[in-house]
């Protein structure tokens, strides 16, 4: 199973607002960069990735799942721009900021940490692994 990230300004979607969007989840609209595009099309349903909040906050605060594979972004005027489907799975019991994250050597190489303008980025098994011990989610 692969692991995601995928980063939202919170006052333009939220981790509360996922979470409201209910156990069908809603499209994760907006991303207009290929990469970002690319590794949604990658997802299958049931992978896990981190929600983060981009800008206010810089930091990891809940889990989400894929609910529903890449079809055309619904806010896109070109088909080339797709999105997956995603619903909220748990809070991240503590949040993990960027600052704690950049001063892990573990995360030294996770795209976050690195590429910190990616959108939608890979998280790798021990990424995911460590990340989820620093914020004590055990799911």
């Amino acid at each position: 199973m692969a692991y995601w990230l995928f980063k939202s300004e919170p006052d333009s979607w939220s981790w509360e607002q996922q979470k409201a969007a209910g156990k069908d989840g809603t499209e994760w609209t907006g991303v207009r960069n290929y990469q970002a595009r690319n590794n949604m099309r990658a997802m299958k349903i049931g992978e896990r990735g981190f929600f983060y909040h981009s800008n206010e906050g810089k930091e990891i605060v809940g889990i989400v799942e894929v609910a529903k594979l890449a079809h055309v972004d619904s806010t896109a005027d070109n088909p080339t721009w797709e999105c997956v489907d995603l619903r909220a799975v748990a809070d991240m019991p503590k949040s993990v900021t960027l600052a704690e994250a950049k001063a892990n050597e573990k995360l030294a190489k996770m795209a976050l940490t690195s590429n910190s303008r990616l959108s939608v980025q890979p998280v790798t098994d021990d990424e995911w692994a460590e990340v989820c011990r620093m914020g004590g989610f055990k799911g």
